[in-house]
């Protein structure tokens, strides 16, 4: 009597399925591959749990380990260090200041999304869209920063609300001749994607 069949008579309820295992060997043998446990009506609810030996022609069923790549996430600033805070003041969409005490090298983007400020920056800062086009308030600080490449002025014909001192925050990095800078997010930005062109 092969086991299956053993635990069967042995535990009441048990309902085993069989099917014909495929190919020239194993063509009438007969594999027991599914056990089902079938409670009584008035016992609580208890699985019963058997093992059901394969036919050595079967293939078992392999499962893959979940992993999972860290995401990549953007706001990723450092606090600065003390006596070298550098200010940048974002005013949002309701006309709402903040003032924020940030490092040198960090982005406007990266600050705004590290201190929860609407600013979308879709392209993940690759100056590749102008979700994170901002609007400097003040000239001098505008005329001290590095002239916008070609990518970026292309990005920034595709901005609302587009103004002489618009600018991408991706593409402005705080340095000290920056302190005190003070922008201003648009009411509104355009995301443009492939599907907006077919």
């Amino acid at each position: 009597m092969s086991t299956p069949r053993l635990f069967a008579q042995t535990l009441p309820g048990l309902r085993l399925t069989s099917k014909r295992t495929a190919g020239p060997i194993a063509r009438h043998m007969r594999c027991y591959t599914k056990a089902t446990a079938v409670p009584p009506p008035a016992a609580p609810s208890r699985s019963a749990q058997i093992s059901v030996r394969r036919s050595p022609w079967s293939t078992p069923l392999q499962r893959r380990a979940f992993s999972a790549s860290a995401t990549v996430s953007h706001g990723h600033v450092e606090p600065p260090k003390p006596g070298e805070e550098l200010y940048v003041t974002f005013i949002d969409k309701e006309g709402v200041e903040h003032k924020i005490a940030v490092s040198k090298g960090d982005n406007l983007l990266d600050i705004a999304q590290a201190n929860d400020l609407e600013m979308e920056g879709a392209c993940g800062g690759s100056c590749a869209c102008s979700t994170c086009h901002v609007i400097v308030l003040d000239q001098d600080y505008y005329d001290k920063m590095p002239e916008p490449d070609d990518d970026e002025n292309d990005m920034l014909d595709l901005a609302f609300g587009l103004q002489e001192t618009s600018r991408l925050g991706c593409q402005v990095v705080m340095k000290p001749e920056l302190d005190g800078l003070r922008v201003k997010l648009p009411s509104m930005t355009r995301n443009l994607q492939s599907s907006d062109f077919k």
